[in-house]
């Protein structure tokens, strides 16, 4: 390394990118918040279609669900639904029943889900453990499935 190289290293500009703005992914935000009329789902639709980076707009007024899709911020998109409809929202808390391990354990099953859906408890940290399988449920399960068809040789 050259006396040009160390001098070279003090002079040079900073290299900050600090007046590109980063881009942001295309993403699919759901939402659950009460719809009671299509007057709601009007307010929302109205509310949504002027944000910058929306997509499109999906509202399911029976599952009180609103899925947007865009070049946006989940949170930008909550706080302006939130503050136009003078609504209280909160991120979609339900998955697919066939995702969770045990779709009936405590604080998973959920009487105001939409038919199919269970609460996501895998993401909740206090009901995380009454959810999974333990050791000995998946070693007896899988002796009996029926992908392993060696399996009942095993256990006889």
């Amino acid at each position: 390394m050259g006396i040009v190289d160390v001098v070279s290293v003090f002079c040079a500009l900073p290299r900050t990118r600090r007046h590109l703005k980063k881009r942001k992914e295309f993403q699919t935000v759901e939402m659950k918040m009460r719809i009671d009329c299509e007057g709601c789902e009007r307010k929302v639709r109205k509310a949504l279609e002027g944000m910058e980076g929306v997509s499109s707009v999906e509202v399911a007024p029976r599952q009180h669900k609103v899925t947007v899709a865009g070049y946006v911020d989940a949170g930008k998109v909550m706080r302006r639904v939130a503050r136009r409809t003078g609504k209280r929202v909160e991120p979609w808390p339900y998955v697919p029943y066939d995702v969770v391990a045990h779709p009936y354990a405590p604080g998973a099953y959920d009487k105001k889900a939409p038919p199919g859906y269970v609460r996501n408890v895998v993401a909740d940290p206090a009901a995380a453990p009454l959810a999974r399988a333990s050791s000995t449920e998946v070693r007896y399960t899988a002796a009996f499935s029926d992908e392993n068809p060696n399996a009942a040789c095993a256990v006889m």
